[in-house]
Protein backbone atom coordinates (compact mmCIF):
# COMPACT_ATOMS: atom_id res chain seq x y z
CA UNK A 1 0.00 0.00 0.00
CA UNK A 2 1.29 3.49 -0.89
CA UNK A 3 1.89 5.61 2.21
CA UNK A 4 -0.21 8.78 2.57
CA UNK A 5 1.96 11.89 2.18
CA UNK A 6 1.54 14.98 4.37
CA UNK A 7 1.10 17.27 1.40
CA UNK A 8 1.53 17.53 -2.33
CA UNK A 9 4.86 18.70 -3.70
CA UNK A 10 4.77 22.28 -5.01
CA UNK A 11 5.61 22.76 -8.69
CA UNK A 12 9.00 24.22 -9.52
CA UNK A 13 7.52 27.19 -11.41
CA UNK A 14 5.82 28.42 -8.22
CA UNK A 15 9.22 28.93 -6.63
CA UNK A 16 10.48 30.70 -9.74
CA UNK A 17 7.50 33.09 -9.61
CA UNK A 18 8.26 33.95 -5.99
CA UNK A 19 11.91 34.58 -6.76
CA UNK A 20 10.98 36.76 -9.73
CA UNK A 21 8.48 38.77 -7.65
CA UNK A 22 11.11 39.35 -4.96
CA UNK A 23 13.78 40.40 -7.49
CA UNK A 24 11.61 42.64 -9.73
CA UNK A 25 11.61 46.34 -8.82
CA UNK A 26 8.28 47.83 -7.68
CA UNK A 27 7.93 50.05 -10.76
CA UNK A 28 7.96 46.95 -12.99
CA UNK A 29 4.43 46.03 -11.91
CA UNK A 30 3.18 49.58 -12.40
CA UNK A 31 4.81 49.93 -15.83
CA UNK A 32 1.72 48.91 -17.93
CA UNK A 33 -0.49 51.41 -16.14
CA UNK A 34 2.19 54.09 -16.37
CA UNK A 35 2.52 53.55 -20.12
CA UNK A 36 -1.24 53.96 -20.61
CA UNK A 37 -1.24 57.04 -18.36
CA UNK A 38 1.63 58.56 -20.33
CA UNK A 39 -0.13 58.01 -23.66
CA UNK A 40 -3.57 59.17 -22.52
CA UNK A 41 -2.66 62.00 -20.12
CA UNK A 42 0.98 63.09 -20.21
CA UNK A 43 1.48 63.17 -23.99
CA UNK A 44 -1.65 65.28 -24.67
CA UNK A 45 -0.71 67.60 -21.79
CA UNK A 46 2.81 68.17 -23.09
CA UNK A 47 1.49 68.62 -26.62
CA UNK A 48 -0.96 71.18 -25.31
CA UNK A 49 1.87 73.18 -23.76
CA UNK A 50 3.60 73.26 -27.15
CA UNK A 51 0.44 74.32 -29.00
CA UNK A 52 -0.05 77.21 -26.55
CA UNK A 53 2.86 78.96 -28.27
CA UNK A 54 1.50 78.48 -31.79
CA UNK A 55 -1.39 79.76 -33.91
CA UNK A 56 -2.71 76.27 -34.69
CA UNK A 57 -6.32 76.24 -35.89
CA UNK A 58 -6.96 72.64 -34.84
CA UNK A 59 -7.08 71.35 -38.42
CA UNK A 60 -4.09 70.02 -40.29
CA UNK A 61 -0.45 70.68 -39.53
CA UNK A 62 -0.32 74.28 -40.71
CA UNK A 63 0.87 76.32 -37.74
CA UNK A 64 3.63 78.72 -36.80
CA UNK A 65 5.39 79.61 -33.58
CA UNK A 66 4.05 82.87 -32.11
CA UNK A 67 5.88 82.95 -28.78
CA UNK A 68 3.94 84.66 -26.01
CA UNK A 69 1.43 86.29 -28.37
CA UNK A 70 -1.44 84.10 -27.16
CA UNK A 71 -0.77 85.05 -23.55
CA UNK A 72 -0.58 88.76 -24.43
CA UNK A 73 -3.91 88.37 -26.22
CA UNK A 74 -5.33 86.72 -23.12
CA UNK A 75 -4.26 89.62 -20.90
CA UNK A 76 -5.85 92.10 -23.32
CA UNK A 77 -9.07 90.12 -23.83
CA UNK A 78 -11.85 91.70 -21.76
CA UNK A 79 -14.01 88.59 -22.09
CA UNK A 80 -11.23 86.34 -20.79
CA UNK A 81 -10.29 88.68 -17.95
CA UNK A 82 -13.95 88.99 -16.98
CA UNK A 83 -14.21 85.20 -16.97
CA UNK A 84 -11.35 85.05 -14.48
CA UNK A 85 -13.30 87.31 -12.12
CA UNK A 86 -16.43 85.20 -12.59
CA UNK A 87 -14.48 82.02 -11.95
CA UNK A 88 -13.03 83.40 -8.71
CA UNK A 89 -16.43 84.65 -7.48
CA UNK A 90 -18.05 81.32 -8.28
CA UNK A 91 -15.28 79.42 -6.54
CA UNK A 92 -15.45 81.50 -3.36
CA UNK A 93 -19.24 81.20 -3.20
CA UNK A 94 -19.23 77.45 -3.89
CA UNK A 95 -16.45 76.70 -1.40
CA UNK A 96 -18.02 78.72 1.41
CA UNK A 97 -21.65 77.69 0.99
CA UNK A 98 -21.11 74.08 -0.10
CA UNK A 99 -18.85 73.27 2.84
CA UNK A 100 -21.02 75.17 5.30
CA UNK A 101 -24.17 73.35 4.19
CA UNK A 102 -22.30 70.04 4.01
CA UNK A 103 -21.07 70.44 7.58
CA UNK A 104 -24.56 71.26 8.85
CA UNK A 105 -26.02 68.26 7.04
CA UNK A 106 -23.29 66.01 8.44
CA UNK A 107 -23.96 67.21 11.98
CA UNK A 108 -27.68 66.64 11.45
CA UNK A 109 -27.49 63.09 10.09
CA UNK A 110 -24.77 62.18 12.61
CA UNK A 111 -27.33 62.59 15.39
CA UNK A 112 -29.18 59.57 16.69
CA UNK A 113 -32.17 59.80 14.38
CA UNK A 114 -34.19 56.81 13.23
CA UNK A 115 -34.28 58.18 9.68
CA UNK A 116 -30.60 59.15 9.45
CA UNK A 117 -29.77 56.37 6.95
CA UNK A 118 -32.59 57.51 4.65
CA UNK A 119 -31.59 61.16 5.04
CA UNK A 120 -28.01 60.36 4.08
CA UNK A 121 -29.20 58.70 0.89
CA UNK A 122 -31.51 61.62 0.05
CA UNK A 123 -28.86 64.28 0.63
CA UNK A 124 -26.21 62.38 -1.32
CA UNK A 125 -28.41 61.38 -4.27
CA UNK A 126 -27.91 64.61 -6.32
CA UNK A 127 -24.17 63.87 -6.46
CA UNK A 128 -24.68 60.84 -8.70
CA UNK A 129 -26.80 62.78 -11.21
CA UNK A 130 -25.11 64.12 -14.33
CA UNK A 131 -24.22 67.85 -14.00
CA UNK A 132 -25.92 68.49 -17.34
CA UNK A 133 -29.15 66.91 -16.07
CA UNK A 134 -28.92 69.02 -12.92
CA UNK A 135 -28.50 72.14 -15.06
CA UNK A 136 -31.62 71.35 -17.11
CA UNK A 137 -33.57 70.59 -13.93
CA UNK A 138 -32.60 73.94 -12.43
CA UNK A 139 -33.38 75.76 -15.68
CA UNK A 140 -36.96 74.63 -15.09
CA UNK A 141 -36.80 75.64 -11.41
CA UNK A 142 -35.37 79.02 -12.43
CA UNK A 143 -38.24 79.61 -14.86
CA UNK A 144 -38.74 83.41 -15.10
CA UNK A 145 -42.52 82.97 -15.19
CA UNK A 146 -43.93 84.38 -11.89
CA UNK A 147 -46.28 81.41 -11.57
CA UNK A 148 -43.73 78.66 -12.20
CA UNK A 149 -40.73 77.14 -10.50
CA UNK A 150 -38.95 79.00 -7.75
CA UNK A 151 -40.75 82.24 -8.53
CA UNK A 152 -44.11 80.60 -8.03
CA UNK A 153 -42.96 79.01 -4.77
CA UNK A 154 -41.55 82.24 -3.31
CA UNK A 155 -43.98 84.66 -4.93
CA UNK A 156 -41.21 86.49 -6.81
CA UNK A 157 -40.66 87.71 -10.35
CA UNK A 158 -36.93 87.21 -10.94
CA UNK A 159 -35.20 86.17 -14.15
CA UNK A 160 -32.71 83.95 -12.35
CA UNK A 161 -30.61 83.04 -15.40
CA UNK A 162 -31.41 86.06 -17.58
CA UNK A 163 -30.51 88.85 -15.16
CA UNK A 164 -26.73 89.52 -15.19
CA UNK A 165 -26.79 90.56 -11.53
CA UNK A 166 -28.15 87.23 -10.26
CA UNK A 167 -27.24 84.68 -12.97
CA UNK A 168 -23.80 83.92 -11.54
CA UNK A 169 -25.20 83.28 -8.06
CA UNK A 170 -27.94 81.11 -9.55
CA UNK A 171 -25.25 78.92 -11.09
CA UNK A 172 -23.52 78.73 -7.71
CA UNK A 173 -26.81 77.69 -6.12
CA UNK A 174 -27.31 74.72 -8.41
CA UNK A 175 -23.71 73.58 -7.89
CA UNK A 176 -24.08 73.79 -4.10
CA UNK A 177 -27.37 71.86 -4.27
CA UNK A 178 -25.69 69.05 -6.20
CA UNK A 179 -22.43 68.70 -4.25
CA UNK A 180 -23.32 69.66 -0.67
CA UNK A 181 -24.12 65.98 -0.10
CA UNK A 182 -20.61 65.04 -1.23
CA UNK A 183 -19.09 67.39 1.35
CA UNK A 184 -21.53 65.96 3.90
CA UNK A 185 -20.20 62.42 3.38
CA UNK A 186 -16.59 63.54 3.90
CA UNK A 187 -17.47 65.51 7.04
CA UNK A 188 -19.54 62.56 8.24
CA UNK A 189 -16.52 60.28 7.91
CA UNK A 190 -14.57 62.74 10.03
CA UNK A 191 -17.32 62.88 12.65
CA UNK A 192 -17.41 59.11 12.87
CA UNK A 193 -13.72 59.19 13.77
CA UNK A 194 -14.16 61.51 16.78
CA UNK A 195 -13.96 59.36 19.94
CA UNK A 196 -17.16 59.46 21.98
CA UNK A 197 -15.07 59.44 25.16
CA UNK A 198 -13.82 62.95 24.41
CA UNK A 199 -17.38 64.29 24.22
CA UNK A 200 -18.30 62.50 27.44
CA UNK A 201 -15.27 63.94 29.22
CA UNK A 202 -16.13 67.43 27.95
CA UNK A 203 -19.74 67.04 29.16
CA UNK A 204 -18.47 66.04 32.61
CA UNK A 205 -16.34 69.20 32.62
CA UNK A 206 -19.47 71.24 31.95
CA UNK A 207 -18.92 72.02 28.26
CA UNK A 208 -22.04 72.88 26.28
CA UNK A 209 -22.94 71.76 22.75
CA UNK A 210 -21.16 74.65 21.02
CA UNK A 211 -18.09 74.36 23.25
CA UNK A 212 -17.82 70.64 22.54
CA UNK A 213 -18.00 71.34 18.82
CA UNK A 214 -15.49 74.19 19.00
CA UNK A 215 -12.87 72.52 21.17
CA UNK A 216 -13.41 68.80 20.52
CA UNK A 217 -15.08 68.15 17.18
CA UNK A 218 -13.75 70.98 15.00
CA UNK A 219 -10.00 70.38 15.61
CA UNK A 220 -10.42 66.67 14.85
CA UNK A 221 -12.24 67.50 11.60
CA UNK A 222 -9.11 69.16 10.18
CA UNK A 223 -8.34 66.35 7.66
CA UNK A 224 -11.95 66.37 6.41
CA UNK A 225 -11.87 70.16 6.10
CA UNK A 226 -8.66 69.94 4.06
CA UNK A 227 -10.15 67.40 1.64
CA UNK A 228 -13.42 69.26 1.21
CA UNK A 229 -11.80 72.65 0.66
CA UNK A 230 -9.39 71.18 -1.88
CA UNK A 231 -12.06 69.33 -3.87
CA UNK A 232 -14.58 72.18 -3.88
CA UNK A 233 -11.92 74.75 -4.85
CA UNK A 234 -10.66 72.68 -7.78
CA UNK A 235 -14.23 71.93 -8.86
CA UNK A 236 -15.15 75.62 -8.75
CA UNK A 237 -12.09 76.78 -10.69
CA UNK A 238 -12.69 74.33 -13.55
CA UNK A 239 -16.51 74.56 -13.56
CA UNK A 240 -17.92 74.04 -17.04
CA UNK A 241 -20.88 71.65 -17.39
CA UNK A 242 -23.47 73.56 -15.38
CA UNK A 243 -22.53 76.92 -16.89
CA UNK A 244 -22.50 75.63 -20.45
CA UNK A 245 -25.82 73.79 -20.14
CA UNK A 246 -27.68 76.48 -18.18
CA UNK A 247 -26.51 79.80 -19.65
CA UNK A 248 -23.69 79.11 -22.14
CA UNK A 249 -21.84 81.95 -20.43
CA UNK A 250 -24.71 84.43 -20.77
CA UNK A 251 -26.49 86.72 -20.46
CA UNK A 252 -23.72 88.51 -22.30
CA UNK A 253 -20.58 87.41 -20.49
CA UNK A 254 -22.13 87.47 -17.02
CA UNK A 255 -21.50 83.78 -16.27
CA UNK A 256 -18.53 83.18 -18.55
CA UNK A 257 -15.77 81.13 -16.90
CA UNK A 258 -12.27 80.25 -18.04
CA UNK A 259 -13.48 76.77 -18.99
CA UNK A 260 -16.25 78.10 -21.25
CA UNK A 261 -13.88 80.63 -22.81
CA UNK A 262 -11.32 78.00 -23.77
CA UNK A 263 -14.10 75.75 -25.13
CA UNK A 264 -15.53 78.49 -27.34
CA UNK A 265 -12.14 79.64 -28.56
CA UNK A 266 -11.29 76.08 -29.59
CA UNK A 267 -14.54 74.64 -30.95
CA UNK A 268 -16.48 77.76 -32.00
CA UNK A 269 -13.79 80.12 -33.27
CA UNK A 270 -11.18 77.51 -34.20
CA UNK A 271 -8.37 79.16 -32.23
CA UNK A 272 -6.85 76.04 -30.72
CA UNK A 273 -3.52 77.68 -30.01
CA UNK A 274 -5.14 80.50 -28.05
CA UNK A 275 -7.54 78.15 -26.26
CA UNK A 276 -4.62 75.95 -25.24
CA UNK A 277 -2.92 79.01 -23.77
CA UNK A 278 -6.08 79.69 -21.76
CA UNK A 279 -6.14 76.06 -20.61
CA UNK A 280 -2.47 76.28 -19.57
CA UNK A 281 -3.14 79.41 -17.53
CA UNK A 282 -6.14 77.70 -15.91
CA UNK A 283 -4.10 74.58 -15.09
CA UNK A 284 -1.24 76.60 -13.58
CA UNK A 285 -3.71 78.71 -11.59
CA UNK A 286 -5.48 75.63 -10.20
CA UNK A 287 -2.13 74.05 -9.32
CA UNK A 288 -0.91 77.21 -7.56
CA UNK A 289 -4.09 77.62 -5.52
CA UNK A 290 -4.07 73.93 -4.61
CA UNK A 291 -0.46 74.04 -3.43
CA UNK A 292 -1.11 77.09 -1.26
CA UNK A 293 -4.20 75.42 0.19
CA UNK A 294 -2.32 72.20 0.93
CA UNK A 295 0.48 74.11 2.65
CA UNK A 296 -1.75 76.10 4.99
CA UNK A 297 -4.32 73.38 5.63
CA UNK A 298 -1.66 70.80 6.43
CA UNK A 299 -0.14 73.23 8.91
CA UNK A 300 -3.59 73.64 10.45
CA UNK A 301 -3.90 69.86 10.78
CA UNK A 302 -0.58 69.71 12.65
CA UNK A 303 -1.43 72.56 15.01
CA UNK A 304 -4.94 71.19 15.60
Amino acid sequence: MTPVTAGRARPAHAGRRRRFSAAAPPWFFAAPALVVYALVVLYPAVSGVVYAFTDWSGIGQDMSFVGLANFRTLLGDEQAMGSIGNTLLLTVAIVAVQNGVGLLLALGVHARLKSRALLRVIFFSPVVVSPVMVAFLWKYIYNPDPSAGLNGLLGLHVDWLGDPSVALWSIAGMVVWQYAGYSMVIFLAGLEGVPRELHEAAMIDGAGTFQRFRYVTWPLLAPAVTINLMLSTIGGLKLFDQVFAATNGGPGYATETLSTVLYKQAFVFGKFGYSTAVALVLALFVAAVSLVQVYYLRRREVTA
